[in-house]
């Protein structure tokens, strides 16, 4: 039975993290759809430490029977920094992390837990929080620039324009496109439709109809809405929505499951088999 649970991060990390999970696969292999969200993850699987990219479409992530997956999952435009890589070099992209980090940042790494490790979930975590913690130590401010505040984010998922917030912000639109590029892995364009698409894909799993899931996150109309979903996500807007009743499905590459409920809440969804993650930006 597949499985999956989230905690809260703790200390200095829930500066940039917005959740920590993990996830089972079961007994049978199992094929998630990866919606795209604006966030990007750490994750650890089989002993091997990965960056989940910044997605622009839905990326179908394959676990064999048996698979543990533990991730972090970082706020919008946090973890470039934490790296030392600008976003848009790991668009739509998982690399490892090795292949990832630069000498200096490299020497942090440590050897992960291996499968059949008798820490577990536990020994997993523990050791994407410590990694997490030092890269947060040692990053700098000479690769790439801060991420875009909360407001920002959330007037970018509201639609404002780009040449509005550079204003705001007291930027050019020629800098802002590029913090964009950087931290996002995207220009502002394309981070509104991403931004906008995960506070809409919260609203229909929570069972709000289409049309009026449009009118609150600022589509045109409702066919707008369903040509985004299916541009985003590769599924109508009917798929995300709640399947209160019916059977637990075994996710296929045309027809994997989009979310479940956690913990009352709604959100975009990464690397799991629930949407996770906080309301930074929906």
């Amino acid at each position: 039975m597949r499985s999956y649970a989230e905690t809260p991060p703790a200390g200095p990390l829930r500066a940039v993290v917005e959740v920590a999970w993990r996830a089972h696969t079961g007994t049978a292999p199992h094929t998630q759809r990866v919606l795209p969200d604006g966030c990007m993850d750490l994750l650890l699987s089989g002993g091997e430490a990965v960056v989940a990219g910044p997605d622009t479409t839905a990326h179908l992530a394959g676990s064999p029977a048996g698979g543990v997956t533990t991730g972090l999952r970082f706020r919008p435009g946090a973890l470039p920094a934490l790296l030392g890589v600008p976003a848009d070099a790991l668009r739509d992209r998982r690399v490892p992390l090795s292949d990832v980090l630069d000498p200096g940042r490299r020497r942090l790494l440590r050897p992960a837990p291996a499968d059949g490790d008798d820490s577990g979930d536990t020994g997993d975590a523990a050791w994407l929080a410590r990694l997490a913690l030092a890269l947060h130590a040692a990053a700098g401010d000479d690769r790439t620039p801060a991420s875009l505040s909360q407001p920002a984010l959330r007037a970018l998922a509201g639609g404002m324009p780009a040449a509005e917030l550079a204003d705001r912000l007291g930027v050019t639109g020629r800098t802002l496109h590029r913090r964009c590029v950087a931290t996002l892995g995207y220009g502002p364009a394309v981070a509104r439709r991403v931004l906008r698409f995960r506070a809409a894909a919260a609203l229909l799993y929570d069972g709000v109809s289409p049309a009026a899931v449009a009118a609150r996150t600022g589509y045109a109309d409702q066919p707008h809405l369903s040509r985004e979903v299916r541009a985003l996500a590769g599924v109508s807007p009917a798929s995300l929505a709640p399947r209160t009743g019916s059977p637990d499905l075994t996710a296929t590459a045309g027809a994997a499951r989009s979310g479940e409920r956690v913990r009352g809440q709604v959100q975009a969804n990464r690397s799991s088999d629930e949407p996770s993650g906080s309301a930074t930006v929906a």
